[in-house]
C-alpha cells in the first residue's frame, strides 16, 4: 500500500464549504481538438464543489483509504520543518497544484527514496526538478487541458481590464466617487490594437480564438508553428521569436511553459523593444518575466500595464514589489482553479491514480516524465538543463 502526500491551498478564511453561487457547473465531455475530459471509474464529489483546498482533498480520501493507502493532506510546504518535508521521506506519491506548488527540488527528491510518482493536479510541472526526476526514474504526470480554457478566459478578462482601466474605475465606485475623468484618462478601446501571444499551444491558441471577434490584429511566436489553415482561419501572423514580435504589439500575453529557454525572457532588453505604453499579461509562470524589470517599466511608462496571476515564489511574500507597483492587475494564482476546472483536474488526478494502482498505462497526453525521459506532453513543452532548470523553487527550498 502507498503513502500519498497531497499539498493543497488553505481553506476559505470564512470557513469551508462556502455557499456556492451556482447549483451546478456545465458538463464538458471533450476539449477543443477532440481530447476527452478525465474518465475515472467514478468520483466521490459533486462537480462545482471546492476541491482544491485542504478540506476538499481533491475528493480522494474515500478512494485512497478504501484501497488501504495512507493519505496525508497539508498546506504547510515551506522549509525543512514543514509538514511536507516531514512526510516526504516515506511518500510514494506526491500530488501538488501549480497554484500552491510543493517544490520538488533535487534536494527534496534525494531525501525521498520511495518517491515514484509526482502528479500535478492541473497543468504545469515546472515545480518538479524534471532532470532529477528523470535521473531517479520518477514518473511525472499532469492533467493536461483540464484548465486550459479556464486560463484563456482569464487572459481575455485581464487584457480588457488593463486596456479599459477597469480596476481603478471600480475602485472609485467603492470609494463613493464618480470620477469619470480619472477613470477614462487611461482607458482605450481594444479594437484595432495588435495582440500577440508568446506560445500558441492549448492556452495560447484558445486566447487567439477568443480575441478574434474583437477585431484586433493577431500575432504569435512558438517553436511549433501552427498549421497553415489555422493561421488563415484566425488571421494570425507568425513571428520566429519574441524579439521580432513584441515591437509590433500593443498587448503581449505570455502562455509558454517555464524552462531554460523562457526563464527571464521578458527582461529590460526585450521590454525596451516593445511599444511605449504596451501591456503584458502573464498567466504562465512568474519567472518568465524579470521581476524588477517589470516594475521599472511600469514606473517609467514603457509599459502601460501588467497583469497576471503567477508569481515567484508562490505564494508571494507580502513585500513582493508586484503587489504595489503602478498600473497592475495582479491576482493570486487562480486562473486555472475555477470551480469548473477543479472538477476536471480532480477527476484527472483520480484517473492517473487508478491507472497507477492498477498497473495500467497513464494517458500519453498526461505524461511529462516517464521511464527516465521526457514523454507525452512533457516532450512537447519542456526542456531540461542543469544550468537553467525548469523550476520555480524559492531560495529557501534550495537550502
Amino acid at each position: 500500500m502507498a503513502k500519498v502526500l497531497c499539498v493543497l491551498y488553505d481553506d476559505p478564511v470564512d470557513g469551508y464549504p462556502p455557499p456556492y453561487a451556482l447549483d451546478a457547473v456545465p458538463t464538458i465531455d471533450r476539449y477543443p481538438g477532440g481530447q476527452t475530459t478525465p474518465t475515472p471509474e467514478r468520483v466521490d464529489f459533486q462537480p462545482g464543489e471546492l476541491l482544491g483546498s485542504v478540506s476538499g482533498e481533491l475528493g480522494l480520501r474515500r478512494f485512497l483509504e478504501g484501497g488501504g493507502h495512507t493519505f496525508v493532506v497539508t498546506s504547510d510546504k515551506e522549509g525543512p520543518d514543514s509538514t511536507f518535508d516531514g512526510e516526504l521521506a516515506d511518500a510514494e506519491i506526491v500530488i501538488s497544484q501549480p497554484f500552491w506548488p510543493a517544490y520538488l527540488t533535487a534536494e527534496r527528491i534525494a531525501k525521498a527514496p520511495k518517491l515514484k510518482l509526482a502528479i500535478t493536479a492541473g497543468i504545469g510541472s515546472d515545480h518538479v526538478d524534471l532532470e532529477a526526476a528523470i535521473e531517479r526514474g520518477i514518473t511525472v504526470a499532469e492533467v493536461t487541458y483540464s484548465n486550459s480554457i479556464s486560463v484563456s478566459e482569464h487572459v481575455v478578462m485581464m487584457i480588457l481590464s488593463l486596456v479599459r482601466n477597469y480596476i481603478p474605475s471600480y475602485g472609485w465606485v467603492v470609494k463613493g466617487g464618480w470620477n469619470i475623468a480619472d477613470c477614462v484618462s487611461r482607458s482605450y478601446d481594444l479594437e484595432g490594437m495588435q495582440v500577440g501571444t508568446v506560445a500558441s499551444g492549448r492556452i495560447g491558441s484558445a486566447v487567439l480564438r477568443r480575441l478574434k471577434p474583437f477585431d484586433v490584429g493577431l500575432h504569435y511566436t512558438d517553436r511549433h508553428r501552427l498549421p497553415e489553415e489555422v493561421e488563415r482561419e484566425l488571421g494570425v501572423t507568425f513571428h520566429p521569436d519574441a524579439e521580432s514580435m513584441v515591437p509590433v504589439c500593443d498587448v503581449v500575453t505570455i502562455n509558454a511553459p517555464l524552462h531554460p529557454e523562457t526563464e527571464h525572457m521578458f527582461n529590460d532588453a526585450l521590454i525596451a523593444r516593445m511599444k511605449r505604453g504596451a501591456y503584458i499579461v502573464n498567466t504562465a509562470r512568474g519567472k518568465i518575466c524579470d521581476r524588477d524589470a517589470i516594475v521599472r517599466a511600469l514606473e517609467s511608462g514603457q509599459l502601460a500595464g501588467y497583469a497576471g496571476d503567477v508569481w515567484y515564489p508562490q505564494p508571494a511574500p507580502p513585500e513582493h514589489p508586484w503587489r504595489s507597483m503602478p498600473h497592475h492587475g495582479m491576482t493570486p494564482h487562480i486562473s486555472g482553479s475555477s470551480l469548473s476546472a477543479q472538477a476536471r483536474y480532480a477527476a484527472g488526478t483520480r484517473e492517473i491514480l487508478e491507472c497507477w494502482f492498477d498497473d495500467r498505462p497513464i494517458r500519453e497526453e498526461y505524461l511529462i516524465v516517464d521511464r527516465g525521459h521526457l514523454a507525452g506532453a512533457g516532450a512537447h513543452a519542456y526542456s531540461v538543463s542543469r544550468e537553467g532548470e525548469a523550476s520555480e523553487a524559492p531560495a529557501s527550498d534550495h537550502a
